[in-house]
């Protein structure tokens, strides 16, 4: 028997997000969807990374906070040799460095090194705000890392596994604490190699207890609402 929904005292949904969504966008969808104001996601995703995005509805709103302290777990892929200015594809990707006489130990150790506490530098295409300005929009104005004082974070890498058989692409596994962006450990990987890397591909799978396998994809949520005709 399907779930019946009571958004306004309060639900806990799970959507799959999809790539080139905002997580906004995924808010609004839903939001206009079950006709509620009352939602907010607990953790926001890049445009060009899918995987889990929970919304909280109504009174579960309180607990946001609550699941965004949680350990979250990522998949996805990042390659060597080149970079960009995003540490992703959301900008051009330019020649960096050669990885070819770079060997299977030598890429393990620079995971185990970027393993557990460490204090992590944001990057500039993300949305902290410095001064009142966000980073992203400075730094579609040309403002580089040099020039702006960003302050490094406390943030503690739990697992990050590595399969290296498409080099030099490689495939991780990651697990996090808050706060941790995923493009600026990519970043920091490539340095340490001395040859740059970007990220080409991010999926979130969990989020504590809460796993991708679970959550919904975006239209089937909309057509289950839909089909139970809620009116919250």
């Amino acid at each position: 028997m399907e779930k019946i929904f009571d958004f306004a005292e309060g639900e806990v949904l799970l959507i799959d997000k999809p790539l080139e969504w905002t997580s906004f966008d995924v808010v609004k969808k839903i939001r206009n969807a079950i006709r509620l104001k009352k939602i907010g996601h607990a953790g926001t995703l890049d445009p060009l990374a899918t995987g889990l995005l929970i919304l909280c509805t109504g009174k579960k709103t309180k607990k946001i906070d609550e699941y965004q302290a949680q350990e979250k777990e990522y998949t996805g892929t990042l390659v060597l040799g080149k970079t960009t200015a995003s540490f992703d594809l959301e900008t051009e990707i330019q020649e960096s460095g050669d990885p070819s006489a770079l060997t299977t130990e030598q890429l393990l150790q620079a995971a185990k090194d970027l393993t557990g506490p460490q204090m992590q530098i944001p990057p500039m295409y993300s949305a902290i705000r410095v001064n009142g300005k966000r980073l992203y929009q400075l730094a579609r104005k040309g403002k580089t890392e040099e020039e702006v004082e960003i302050k490094p974070r406390a943030v503690e890498i739990t697992l990050f596994e590595i399969e290296t058989s498409e080099f030099p692409q490689i495939h991780f596994r990651i697990v996090c604490s808050k706060g941790t962006y995923i493009r600026s450990l990519v970043r920091d990987f490539g340095d340490s190699l001395g040859c740059g890397a970007y990220m080409s591909a991010l999926r979130r799978t969990r989020i504590g207890e809460f796993s991708v396998d679970r959550a919904h994809t975006l239209d089937a949520f909309i057509q289950l609402v839909k089909s139970q005709q809620i009116n919250p």
